[in-house]
């Protein structure tokens, strides 16, 4: 018996990435039933169109369903895979052009942008999960909806719905990593931090630890296609005691980063959208039934190897050891029990077992913690409409931090996405009678 897998905004430029992965693993993954959920029926129509066609050039027997329906979409689902975006690339261009107004970063999953796409992203997650509950109980839920670590920080300490949280700059830094020290992928790379927040701690290979050798050699992580990179420097290496991952540049190089921001009339966000507006154009073609090229030119490059692989290893019982956002569980022995944290997992059909880790690290421990913090208090802000919860939670996060710009900022984004923040809905028409 095959199983049922539901894609929850599926109508996402993402999606072949995902179909590509479940067909290349069409012998160790019996796919029966594919259901592809969005609400946006022009999206759902064009992209769910070019996946049915892949699938059927695949020579595979699945059952494909195109619906805007989640109560349609998840009975019976083994897997459901989110990847939402509320509000879709126009309130992610707000999300960063906004901020820079206040001297602030402009970035969709750090700082001022992230926060608002938690605020918008959070509830409607846990809708899916109250879905969930009701529809497939024990199916599993993989989320790489952004920002991550914080949905995961969510979903995993407010419902009792089986997650994962999955991101795709793991597998890329882990496998750069590997290919720069030219070592085998049997070579085990511990990654620990928060999801957008980590560092390899750890490169082993027969017995030998490489990481003293990396930081010398000044390794750097792998770039995303997503953000502009500036590398880190041996001195910064060397004073962390570990690599970093390239998000850490907004934290790192703030100041840099800030002004690339600045500088820069158009921002990623609008970069993406005529990138996804010409990807639309492409997969409209009726005989186009292959992922095309022009797809690895946004950030999800190797989403489908994550993510399916992910699936693959709870389906088969596997044993492989993924990166994932999961509860802590005294693998960070700093970290909390039940803080969601980004780490090796061993993963099979109970889901997954974060990989225990003696490491300690002062200047990692605190930025962790900082971060943590800040996270709780903005999913405390998400599920309640605080609005001085949310301010709190900006006064903690280093690329905000300021009162005043955090105030000013959040009440002139609150108004700009008003109309997916129904928890805020009393602050926005006080706000809006004021003018």
């Amino acid at each position: 018996m095959g199983i049922k897998i539901a894609i929850v905004g599926s109508g996402s430029t993402y999606t072949p990435e995902l179909i590509e992965g479940l067909i290349n693993r069409k012998d160790s993954l019996p796919l029966d039933e594919l259901y592809l959920m969005d609400i946006d029926e022009r999206k759902r129509t064009i992209v769910g169109g070019l996946c049915q066609r892949m699938i059927e050039a695949a020579g595979m027997k699945t059952k494909v369903v195109l619906t805007d329906d989640l109560d349609e979409a998840l009975p019976g689902a083994s897997f459901v895979l989110a990847q939402i975006r509320v509000g879709k690339l126009p309130a992610r261009i707000l999300d960063e052009k906004i901020p820079v107004k206040y001297g602030l970063i402009g970035q969709e999953t750090n700082g001022m942008g992230g926060f608002f796409k938690g605020m918008r992203t959070i509830p409607e997650i846990l809708k899916i999960t109250k879905t969930m509950e009701k529809c497939c109980p024990d199916a599993w839920l993989i989320n790489f909806s952004n920002p991550s670590g914080m949905i995961a920080e969510a979903v995993l300490n407010n419902s009792p719905i089986k997650m994962m949280g999955l991101c795709n700059v793991p597998i890329n830094t882990v496998d750069s990593v590997r290919k720069q020290l030219e070592l085998p992928k049997e070579a085990y790379v511990e990654y620990l931090g928060l999801n957008h927040l980590a560092w390899v701690t750890k490169v082993e290979y027969d017995g030998k630890d490489y990481l003293q050798e990396a930081m010398e050699a000044g390794l750097n992580s792998a770039t995303m296609k997503n953000i502009p990179t500036l590398g880190f420097s041996k001195e910064l290496i060397k004073t962390v005691g570990a690599i970093p991952t390239c998000y850490l540049e907004y934290y790192y190089h703030k100041d840099d980063k800030l002004k690339h921001c600045m500088e820069n009339e158009k921002c990623r966000g609008e970069t993406c959208l005529e990138i996804e507006e010409n990807l639309l154009e492409i997969y409209s073609n009726a005989e186009l039934h292959v992922k095309p090229e022009l797809l690895s030119k946004r950030g999800g490059s190797r989403y489908s190897e994550a993510a399916i692989n992910l699936v693959d290893a709870i389906y088969n019982d596997k044993k492989e050891i993924h990166v994932v956002n999961i509860l802590n569980k005294g693998a960070i022995p700093f970290m909390g029990y039940n803080d969601a944290v980004e780490v090796n997992a061993i993963i099979g059909k109970d889901g997954a077992t974060p990989i225990m880790t003696n490491y300690q690290n002062t200047h990692i421990e605190e930025i962790m913690k900082t971060i943590k913090a800040y996270e709780k208090h903005a999913v405390k802000a998400a599920l309640t409409g605080d609005v001085d919860e949310a301010i709190r939670a900006l006064m903690i996060n280093p690329l905000v931090f300021d009162h005043q710009k955090a105030f000013d900022c959040f009440n002139e984004l609150v108004v700009a996405h008003k109309q997916y923040l129904p928890q805020f809905k009393e602050y926005i028409e006080k706000l809006q009678n004021k003018e």
